[in-house]
């Protein structure tokens, strides 16, 4: 029987941690290493939520080269991610509070294994029970599949389960799953433009827990 407990999933990019410096670095690294011109830093910002694969197409590499670029991007990002990745201003109360309300879980499209170390060395892993990223799902956000996949490992009700991204990726796939999608304007993507799938959206994690929790 699935438990009818809150359940609070977290996007992390832009929601709960800003790698924007690692991410930029990681592009330009890949895209160097077969000769290519990194595009305006704003032009790789704006495609951050999308897989991988996706935004190395939308920036223009050719579909042969893609997954030569996305490993060559995965192994410096590796390397630095922890370096050079911080919480968002709020994160950690949003963290502590959901948790003393809810159980939690967290939905991304990186690479869960390397979302897992950066976490852990954050010290913020353990508040989470699953962490579902891109190799866990054949169909990442704004597919529902990665919700259904933690609340499923979960074993979490989805009519008592909600969603806090930053993109309209992350709202898409909480509408999909029908999960109540809740909207940060902290990250990637304009309140105005969050607005137009959920009329919740706020400031910060911290609080869009607050709302969840009904503080």
């Amino acid at each position: 029987m699935k438990s009818q407990e809150k359940t609070i999933l977290f996007d992390l990019d832009g929601t709960l941690i800003d790698s924007t410096e690692a991410i930029l670095e990681s592009f330009e690294v890949a895209l160097g290493q077969f000769g290519d011109v990194a595009p305006d830093e704003e032009a790789i910002k704006a495609q951050i939520g999308h897989p991988l694969d996706v935004m190395f197409r939308t920036l223009g590499v050719p579909q042969e080269r893609i997954w030569a670029h996305v490993d060559a991007y995965k192994a410096h990002y590796r390397q630095i991610s922890c370096q050079k990745t911080v919480l968002l201003p709020y994160a950690t109360e949003a963290i502590a509070l959901a948790k003393a309300h809810a159980r939690l879980g967290i939905v991304t499209t990186k690479t869960a294994l390397y979302s897992k170390e950066m976490l852990t060395y954050m010290g913020v892993m353990e508040h989470f029970e699953v962490l579902i990223g891109r190799e866990d799902v054949t169909y990442p956000k704004p597919h529902p599949e990665p919700i259904y996949k933690a609340l499923d490992a979960m074993d979490a009700s989805a009519t008592s389960a909600y969603m806090i991204g930053d993109t309209p990726m992350d709202m898409e796939a909480a509408k999909a799953a029908e999960v109540l999608p809740v909207g940060v304007s902290c990250g990637y993507a304009e309140e105005t433009t969050l607005r137009q799938y959920t009329p919740n959206v706020f400031q910060n994690a911290y609080e869009a827990v607050k709302f969840i929790v009904g503080l």
